[in-house]
């Protein structure tokens, strides 16, 4: 999945507006129908974020931010959003950061702090107020430090904060941190330390407990297989020692999940072709790693040919349901698939899943939510998408449902997270430019 290869079939990259938007739904996704699994059974450019919710007034309302931000004169001044803590850190003693007062700052640089701003009824979106039971988008009211538009970029939840991590846009690829608080809908970017990893985009970051794992990614022409850790308590990078001498090959736009104690990387591409083969990461100890090849792109079967397995492909999406990790869609640079593949962890055993209506997708986000699979946005071949798509992890069959609200601008490459009854994306591409955020 290299760049050259990219450049043969791929989409032009294109982005999108740098708009915010929620999708919320009166009923919260815990609500939609909780079938029983089975045993419990990205090309380049950013867009922005989005919710789904619970009732308007509940998700964006604030009356004290509101009150405040309505009456700037009669309150002090922010603090600069540098020395704010976000919530995963709120309370904990340490030492202060050095940094300037807002009040010692250029002005245009105060300017960078986005205030939370107040509910005016000519900014809501004239559309139908949606059912009880509906869904529904909305625009993310975010506060907080500016940060640039992103795409390729990984959002990861930790407690009620989303960190979210390196990417690019059209000229450059980025290392910096920001933590979206997903209460607040406020904006930060804290003071990081240790080995910093290079500028990314295309890599992976996965939650293990208070770390976060990143694996992968690249800058341009160039790959990696590095493996970082950052502790979100104190926020420090660290590179762990690898045990063995046995590793992935460098690669980006590849997926990893966690099961147990090990990070499972799938896919992907090494500049030169595209990849599906699974490598396993032990995490138990988060000083002292190692990998282990678990799925093998050309394992020949017993019978002189090779084991049913998915084509290699990057930009896709993977999951964990039950034991199984489930593949849906991607490219290999010339063809976007619309297959769903499920791999057996414990027995090691590749399998088609067989559905009668498919959806090419590639660039997409999916997020368990309850028994369902939800497919935000992503590329179908021929242009972005803003559609929902819901994969129904029970019957593996597809679902529809309607969606009130004002939805943001077809995009790629952009984050999605579930917290609170929502999803909210963030960053992406789109035809027109790279976003900051957008909610559903």
């Amino acid at each position: 999945m290299g760049d050259s290869a990219r450049q043969a079939g791929d989409p032009p990259p294109r982005a999108a507006p740098q708009t915010s938007r929620i999708v919320r739904a009166q009923k919260s996704a815990r609500s939609l129908p909780r079938l029983p699994l089975p045993c419990r059974p990205s090309y380049e450019n950013p867009a922005p974020a989005s919710t789904l919710s619970r009732p308007p007034q509940a998700a964006i309302s604030n009356p004290t931010d509101s009150a405040d931000d309505a009456k700037p004169a009669e309150r002090a001044p922010r603090k600069p959003a540098q020395q704010r803590l976000t919530s995963a850190i709120a309370g904990r003693a340490g030492p202060p950061q050095q940094q300037p007062s807002s009040r010692n700052l250029p002005r245009q640089q105060r300017n960078n702090y986005t205030a939370f701003p107040a509910d005016q009824p000519e900014d809501r979106p004239r559309c139908a107020p949606a059912p009880a039971s509906g869904m529904y988008w909305s625009k993310a009211p975010v506060s907080g430090i500016a940060h640039p538009s992103l795409r390729a970029h990984t959002t990861t939840l930790v407690g009620s904060n989303i960190f979210v991590f390196g990417g690019c846009d059209s000229k450059a690829c980025f290392k910096d941190l920001y933590v979206f608080d997903a209460d607040s809908f406020h904006w930060s970017r804290p003071y990081v330390a240790g080995d910093i990893p290079l500028p990314l985009r295309a890599m992976t970051c996965t939650a293990v407990g208070k770390k976060l794992v990143v694996f992968g990614g690249g800058d341009g022409p160039a790959y990696y297989n590095d493996v970082y850790v950052l502790d979100t308590v104190n926020f420090k990078w660290s590179k762990p020692r690898i045990v063995g001498d046995r590793v992935p090959s460098k690669r980006r736009a590849h997926t990893a999940c966690l099961h147990k104690n090990g990070i499972y990387v799938f896919g992907g591409g090494d500049g030169v072709r595209a990849l599906n083969d699974i490598w396993r990461l032990d995490v138990s100890d988060m000083s002292k790693m190692s990998w282990k090849l678990v799925s093998s792109p050309d394992k020949p079967s017993n019978n002189g040919g090779r084991d049913a397995r998915p084509k290699a492909r990057g930009y896709h999406t993977a999951n964990m349901a039950d034991g199984k990790l489930i593949i849906f869609g991607g490219s290999d640079g010339g063809e976007c698939f619309n297959d769903v593949w499920a791999y057996d962890i414990e027995k090691h055993v590749w399998k088609a899943v067989n559905i009668p209506v498919t959806f090419r997708r590639l660039s997409h986000t999916s997020t368990i939510v309850g028994s369902y699979l939800f497919v935000v946005g992503g590329h179908d071949g021929n242009e972005y998408s803003n559609e929902v798509l819901l994969l129904n992890l029970v019957t593996m069959t597809w679902d529809t449902r309607k969606i009130y609200g004002l939805p943001p601008s077809g995009r790629g490459y952009h984050g999605t997270v579930l917290y609170d009854s929502r999803l909210f994306i963030i960053g992406g591409l789109t035809a027109v430019k790279c976003l900051a955020t957008f909610g559903f």
